[in-house]
């Protein structure tokens, strides 16, 4: 039984066959973009998982196949640079309202859902953003949750999240949105929060069998002083390239893909070079237990690097004051907005 979830084909505000198309479309655009080392498979560093080499499982009576409170699901190619022959196929369940997309795709998954599969919903009761935190779900927001496979030690579990966060600001880049990250999960856009990205696992033998990516992006819903939407930054834009709540989620699906086969194809230390370039705060002052310091950048194992200045009482010309490298895992600092 899916939890507090509703849907009602007449009443959906979101038109799957136009998101569809631009998921095509971008992803068309994206493998262009770079080269990239075709993958027969994209679960993870050998192995897809459920649903390996295109093949769409059945799920069982008590499955989403009969139950009447979403739309059917649809297959869609990953990605255009896999060769047609061996696409995986992405399921995608689209809700009106739900409690929560990832709690809704864990359940999913419970019953037998394929991986990858894709949840979209246009509201969210109970939406999470990291440590528990409520996340605002209003209507006219993009809320959405991808099954992965990644077989990953579970102490590099946030390198998904690294990914997916360059891939989607990757994307939006690429349609003219100046989309920044700030570790460790949140889009920015001019300085304020334009979404963020949740990632959840489970682990079986120090091994992360599955994990779930949760997205939202502001489109037309209302945001804190601290967040800004899509629609209000594109309607001030001349030629606007996203003009729809589909073509938003097939860019940020198109960009999550991209960025996870990018994750696939490279080492993590070249992906970390392109997450860099990206990054907002690198060379940003910061004060950490009262000793001042500056941000240098991001670890393998998504831990916020800092370069600590200690001021030595004896300075002399000959005696310079102390520098100490530390990292700082995600949850120990709040760097705020800068805007």
């Amino acid at each position: 039984m899916l939890a507090q979830a509703t849907i009602d084909a007449a009443t959906v505000l979101f038109n799957q066959q136009q998101f569809e198309t631009k998921l095509q479309d971008i992803s068309h655009k994206l493998s262009e973009s770079t080269e990239l080392t075709s993958h027969p498979h994209l679960g993870g560093r050998g192995a897809l998982g459920k649903g390996q080499g295109g093949r769409q499982q059945e799920v069982g009576k008590q499955g989403i196949e009969n139950s009447n409170q979403h739309l059917p699901h649809t297959r869609h190619p990953i990605c255009q640079t896999i060769p047609s022959n061996q696409q995986p196929l992405l399921p995608l369940y689209l809700f009106e309202t739900l409690a929560s997309t990832n709690q809704t795709l864990w359940e999913l998954l419970n019953q037998g859902a394929t991986i990858p599969s894709l949840v979209i919903a246009t509201q969210q009761t109970a939406g999470r953003g990291q440590w528990g935190r409520q996340w605002q779900s209003d209507p006219g927001g993009l809320y959405l949750s991808l099954a992965l496979a990644p077989n990953l030690q579970a102490d590099h579990s946030a390198q998904l999240t690294l990914c997916s966060a360059w891939g989607i600001a990757t994307a939006l880049r690429s349609y003219g949105i100046p989309v920044l990250l700030k570790w460790p999960n949140d889009l920015l856009l001019l300085g304020h929060k334009l979404g963020g990205i949740l990632t959840e696992t489970r682990i079986q033998q120090g091994q992360i069998s599955k994990a779930v990516v949760g997205v939202g992006i502001n489109w037309s819903n209302s945001v804190p002083e601290t967040g800004i939407n899509l629609q209000s930054f594109c309607a001030q834009q001349l030629n606007p390239a996203v003009n729809s709540l589909e073509m938003l989620a097939a860019i940020v699906v198109g960009g999550l893909l991209f960025g996870y086969q990018h994750w696939l194809a490279e080492d993590i230390d070249q992906l970390l070079l392109s997450y860099h370039q990206l990054l907002d705060t690198p060379g940003c002052a910061i004060t950490v237990e009262g000793n001042p310091g500056i941000i240098t950048g991001v670890t393998a194992t998504g831990e916020l690097r800092v370069r600590l200045i200690s001021p030595n009482p004896d300075v002399t010309p000959t005696n310079s004051p102390t520098v100490t490298e530390i990292t700082l895992k995600p949850g120990t600092i709040s760097l705020g907005y800068r805007y």
